[in-house]
């Protein structure tokens, strides 16, 4: 039997058989492509084709298969999912991405449960699939249930080299694109994969005798729990990963918690692999108590990157030595997260006064620092421009922060202690006055690194924002300032603003930027409407808010 194959640059394939080599049926071009792909195997001329599949991708830097072939032939072979699924055992593996979207997408709930069983690469990206086509819940849940068959089985399938289910909607954007998950020759679809440790680790349990353990699968997705009943794809992936919980590893980079009552949480925590959270943030309204319930779970997550605290409140007659306990039980967990770069507290009613005990236990410098809403004392603010872990800040953000009564010569050593790092620095509504300001901007010049500064909220006059211009000249990096509108451009002391003094005061300002040789930096100012609360933008023209429009 001889098979020849002619292609052109548009990509139009055509297939030819000499005498003897007749596909089973072949009434249509449809039924053609379904025989290609379960002939392909046995074709002596598979070596020319391989190599055809070389050559484009060393022509082209990526994998280009003869993409319509594959989409006809796919769509024909799912018509009968019978013939689809007994295919799979002989199918190539370049063939298998194609397949699965074409089955994924049309809802082909038999075929997809055989694929998953069958997948002939280490990982299956789901979540990037996902993100394409809106997933139906019984197409997501023959996924889930090929998986729970595959590792039911004592003995698991030649073929299978499934390690990791990837749930997360944006990983591995360009696997479905590409066909292989990586920019790279059709030769590591086509050639054997090198040995895992993990299959080394059983030939040498089989060589003394032992009997081999099951790798467990990884299930990797992002958690954002809002709602105390889960929808019903997360249900059902809790509810696999509760049944084979030794074999079915629930990993969770990102974790978002938002009003889910805590003994909910804790039972979903449970099946989850701790370590494996990077990215944390709770945004619950939880008395301090309540999240002394939540603690040990955040204790175990030794992974941790990035840590967000909002809304915790105490009791009005909450006992003291009950508070106390409650915060040391916080601030010991921290001992627990060697990995912390990022730590965001926002609306914590106890902390001001403490601010000492929770910095004091971080075990690595913090790249982030943001606390907002919150109230603080003067001490914290002098241990805060003290504390050995923000000496290499590279965000350090106070928004909502009342400064007006503090002295504000500790965040001037803290400015100046991080000015070779610093290079987003937050201090939006926080009362800042113009001497207080003023105090500041000796530090500000010295921050090599800005390259955004935002003080919106501050009651701040013409002549201060100009002295800003002039400290800053020489910060090459600063790129974005937000500032405030000016005292001067308020009508009373109500805090009406006027659009014409504005705008004057604005176009003065654009113009000593440009004047100062620093025109690339974009000066944008905005401030609260006093009648509504909406923000007030002010780029090249005003953007105003309804209040100030002509009725």
């Amino acid at each position: 039997m001889m098979c020849k194959r002619r292609c052109d640059t548009r990509e139009s394939y055509s297939v030819s058989f000499s005498s003897g080599a007749t596909p089973p049926s072949a009434q249509s071009c449809l039924n053609v492509n379904i025989w290609v792909i379960l002939m392909w195997p046995k074709l002596p001329q598979r070596t020319y084709l391989q190599d055809w599949f070389r050559s484009r991708c060393f022509r082209m830097g990526v994998w280009a298969p003869p993409r319509r072939l594959l989409e006809l032939a796919g769509q024909s072979l799912l018509q009968n999912e019978a013939l689809a699924v007994a295919a799979l055992e002989e199918l190539p593996v370049e063939l298998f991405p194609p397949l699965f979207t074409a089955a994924f997408a049309g809802r082909h709930t038999h075929a997809v449960k055989a694929m998953v069983q069958a997948w002939p690469f280490a990982c299956l990206p789901l979540g990037a699939l996902m993100k394409d086509h809106e997933p139906h819940l019984e197409t997501f849940q023959a996924a889930l249930d090929g998986l729970d068959l595959l590792l039911a089985e004592e003995v698991r399938p030649r073929r299978w080299k499934l390690q990791v289910l990837d749930l997360r909607r944006n990983a591995h954007q360009d696997f479905w694109t590409l066909w292989c998950g990586i920019k790279a020759s059709v030769c590591s679809l086509l050639e054997p994969e090198p040995a895992q440790p993990m299959q080394k680790a059983r030939r040498v349990e089989a060589q003394a005798g032992l009997k081999p353990a099951r790798a467990p699968v990884e299930v990797l997705v992002d958690l954002c729990l809002k709602e105390d009943t889960l929808d019903e794809t997360l249900s059902y992936l809790l509810k696999k990963a509760k049944q084979r919980r030794s074999l079915l590893h629930l990993r969770c980079q990102k974790l978002r918690i938002f009003t889910v009552p805590v003994q909910s949480i804790r039972k979903i925590l449970k099946l989850v692999q701790l370590d494996s959270i990077q990215d944390l943030e709770v945004n619950c309204t939880w008395k301090l108590a309540t999240l002394g319930r939540f603690l040990p779970h955040l204790g175990r997550m030794g992974n941790l990157r990035r840590l967000l605290l909002s809304r915790v409140r105490l009791l009005p007659h909450t006992a003291p030595a009950r508070e106390a306990h409650c915060v040391r039980q916080l601030t010991a967990q921290f001992l627990n997260l060697p990995h912390l770069q990022e730590l965001s507290l926002d609306s914590i009613s106890f902390l001001e006064g403490r601010l000492h005990q929770v910095l004091r236990c971080l075990k690595t410098p913090l790249e982030t620092l943001c606390i907002s809403n919150c109230l603080i004392s003067e001490s914290d603010l002098t241990y805060l421009s003290q504390c050995p872990s923000v000496s290499l800040l590279k965000d350090l953000g106070l928004s909502g922060v009342n400064l007006t009564s503090l002295s504000l010569e500790p965040l001037q050593v803290l400015i100046e202690r991080t000015s070779a790092t610093l290079q987003d620095l937050d201090l939006d509504e926080c009362g800042i006055v113009d001497s207080q300001f003023s105090a500041l901007l000796p530090s500000l010049s010295r921050c090599s690194q800005l390259t955004t500064f935002r003080f919106c909220g501050n009651p701040i006059s013409m002549s201060v924002l100009e002295s800003l211009l002039q400290h800053t000249v020489g910060l090459s990096k600063l790129s974005l300032v937000l500032y405030p509108a000016p005292l001067e451009s308020y009508e009373d002391v109500r805090g009406t603003l006027h659009p014409g003094l504005l705008a004057q005061l604005h176009a003065r300002l654009r113009q000593l930027v440009r004047t100062s040789g620093r025109a690339s930096t974009v000066w944008f100012s905005s401030n609260t409407c006093p009648h509504c609360g909406d923000e007030i933008f002010y780029g090249i023209w005003p953007i105003l808010c309804p209040c100030y429009m002509p009725a």
